[in-house]
């Protein structure tokens, strides 16, 4: 089946299949073609445009770069030119001023051709904000409002929690798969350079994950970020918690770019000449 024929019923059904199976389901965040491409010939369920991992190609810190949502549209037709059949979900900015009207936000991803949205960026890290932006119509309650009509759509919703409140708008809206984020991520030469600990994220996926279930028993729950970077680390994430599956971002698109980068070119220049160049 090709990516642009797969339903939110299809979708769910294939990921629930995987997880019957004892298998994680991984979501890939992709932010070129040569990654989306690797990515689904490796096996990845999900693809993820972040505008965030723009900047994690340009050498930075993940960071967002002025206006999100025009910079992930404008990156579908990149991916969509080599991914063939894996679902590929937009992160949006749904706290965007533009789209008072959030119906015409969702109009945008069902145009550009996403088979579904996850809230990136989300100013759930940012509380203060938040609260104030709450009193104007522009807080996280836009989040819930987005999940819930995009589900009337049939889109596949996903949604990053970095509280128990997050994870519980959330989940009250009908998100299909939720997101505990456990913090950015740590290593490389850009990572956070610390957070918490395996037992600390952990225990916060965990939590998350009890919180949303009460109100939506069948809920998909996949961590993220925080001390799980590397995929031995995911393995005591599946001992200690009942996570699902993963999303990688930085843990997909940047680090192992990193390495395989630096470890190549120090290979090239491990070598030596002949004799009879050096003269």
């Amino acid at each position: 089946m090709e990516r642009t024929e797969k339903t939110r019923i299809s979708i769910l059904a294939d990921l629930r299949a995987q997880i019957a199976a004892g298998k994680p389901v991984l979501a890939a965040g992709c932010s070129a073609g040569i990654i989306a491409k690797c990515a689904e010939a490796a096996g990845t369920d999900l693809i993820v445009a972040y505008s965030t991992g723009r900047s994690r190609l340009m050498g930075l810190p993940t960071t967002d770069l002025g206006d999100s949502n025009t910079h992930t549209v404008a990156m579908l037709p990149e991916l969509d030119n080599v991914v063939r059949h894996t679902p590929i979900v937009g992160g949006m900015d749904m706290a965007d001023p533009r789209y008072l009207r959030v119906s015409r936000l969702i109009d945008l991803w069902e145009r550009t051709g996403f088979n579904g949205i996850i809230n990136m960026p989300t100013n759930g890290d940012r509380p203060h904000w938040v609260k104030g932006r709450s009193a104007v119509g522009l807080g996280l309650e836009r989040e819930a409002q987005v999940v819930a009509l995009a589900r009337e759509r049939e889109m596949l919703t996903m949604g990053y929690a970095l509280s128990a409140d997050h994870a519980r708008l959330l989940c009250d809206a009908g998100v299909d798969i939720l997101v505990p984020h456990a913090g950015w991520t740590a290593g490389g030469l850009v990572g956070a350079g610390s957070g918490p600990g395996l037992e600390e994220g952990a225990a916060f996926v965990q939590e998350m994950l009890e919180i949303g279930r009460k109100s939506q028993p069948d809920v998909i729950v996949l961590a993220h970020g925080g001390p799980f970077a590397e995929p031995e680390q995911t393995l005591f994430l599946y001992e200690h918690t009942d996570a699902q599956g993963f999303v990688g971002a930085s843990s997909i698109e940047r680090l192992p770019v990193e390495r395989a980068v630096t470890a190549v070119v120090h290979g090239f220049k491990q070598q030596s000449l002949r004799a009879g160049a050096t003269s």
